[in-house]
């Protein structure tokens, strides 16, 4: 029992036992956007102080760390490549289902993902 709980441990040290997201949601004068990003093979470090830490100039930014993404987006960006880096992730949208007009050509030409509706 004692090697199943080390195991265990080891593994959530590692961080790959458990999902790794963050939900941020930016608000400006005329702005509202919330995204989740669903980590994939980013290093966590890199993923929760970099990935997760926009600095968006102007705007009230709110991070929240969960273990996955929450339901209710109205498409997701799935794999999608950093740009410039090998690293992969999923990129869930929410708020204005229009917005997906835009955001589905440049999750497939720029981040070389595949849009999900769910």
């Amino acid at each position: 029992m004692r090697l199943i709980g080390l195991a265990l441990l080891l593994a959530l040290v590692s961080g790959e036992a458990l999902a790794q997201a963050c939900v941020v949601h930016s608000q400006g004068e005329r702005l509202d956007v919330q995204v989740c990003q669903q980590n994939r093979n980013i290093p966590p470090k890199l993923f929760a102080d970099g990935f997760c830490q926009p600095n968006l100039a102007g705007q009230n930014v709110d991070v929240q760390y969960v273990d996955q993404c929450p339901g209710g987006a109205f498409g997701i960006c799935s794999n999608a490549q950093v740009a410039n880096m090998p690293y992969r992730q999923d990129i869930h949208y929410y708020g204005v289902a229009t917005d997906a007009a835009y955001l589905q050509p440049y999750c497939e030409a720029q981040n070389q993902g595949a849009w999900i509706r769910p």
